[in-house]
């Protein structure tokens, strides 16, 4: 059995944040980071800034276009989802990234 009873849910969750950092218009709620130095080797840092927490790092790849952690993050602007559009994909991909809302490889929030 996989970690994830979905499979797909990190794939899918990942071009929603991919196609919304994307796609982004200038009246649409977001966040605006500009990657800081410190940054380049561990994009959970961004995540702890951006979210207070260091477990959307995989949002944060996304936004980045990054396939893999070990990708240096280049210095720039990048446009994150708000707590709450990633609350809302997270729901559309059934997927969650905090381990406190996980429980048997999927969200504890889920509706089966």
């Amino acid at each position: 059995m996989s970690i994830d009873a979905n499979s797909q849910a990190a794939r899918t969750f990942y071009r929603l944040v991919r196609d919304f950092a994307q796609g982004v218009k200038p009246w649409d709620e977001a966040i605006y980071h500009d990657v800081a130095p410190d940054e380049r080797w561990d994009v959970t840092l961004v995540s702890r800034r951006a979210y207070g927490r260091r477990d959307e790092y995989l949002a944060v790849m996304a936004a980045a276009g990054l396939d893999t952690v070990d990708q240096p993050l280049e210095q720039r602007r990048l446009v994150l989802p708000t707590e709450s559009r990633l609350r809302q994909m997270k729901i559309t991909a059934g997927f969650e990234s905090r381990a406190r809302y996980r429980e048997d490889g999927k969200p504890t929030w889920s509706v089966d």
